[in-house]
């Protein structure tokens, strides 16, 4: 791969964070926890989702789940091993299962999660899965800005 292809990556990468970011903007105005995600196939938005554990009295309405359900309708099949999701927070276990069972091609997340992270952190649940489907990781994009708006919510609520 060329330095030129690597910048590319990096940027187009940026670019689908951001779209997830104003997604954990829409959470956090709701008084949610801020993680948005989006999954992306061909350049283009299939589905999109934040966090709405409170607003749905729902422990599973996590952004990824929400935006990985919005996508597997969009095309012929519920299999999305040529999209990618970009969530702002590196995905828990419960994602990570989601995106093992929804073949998600690859996954690209902001800030790392020290506590809950199941793809680097604490596990890495989608290395080597048991469903023999490779997921690329690319992690630390923008994490600065989406470690931020965690931050900044959670100050306000103590």
């Amino acid at each position: 791969m060329s330095d030129s292809t690597i910048f590319e990556d990096f940027r187009s990468h940026e670019h689908w964070i951001r779209e997830a970011i104003n997604e954990a903007k829409l959470a956090a105005e709701k008084g949610e926890v801020p993680v948005g995600a989006v999954v992306v196939h061909q350049g283009r938005v299939i589905g999109r989702g934040h966090n709405r554990v409170e607003s749905l009295q729902d422990p599973t309405a996590h952004a990824e789940i929400l935006a990985i359900g919005a996508a597997g309708g969009q095309g012929e099949s519920w299999r999305l091993d040529e999209a990618t999701l970009y969530v702002t927070l590196e995905p828990c276990t419960m994602c990570s299962g989601a995106v093992m069972l929804a073949r998600v091609g690859r996954v690209v997340f902001g800030a790392a999660d020290p506590r809950a992270g199941a793809v680097a952190s604490t596990a890495r649940l989608l290395e080597g899965n048991q469903y023999q489907h490779g997921v690329e990781i690319v992690g630390g994009i923008l994490a600065e800005e989406c470690g931020a708006l965690l931050k900044d919510f959670f100050k306000g609520k103590r």
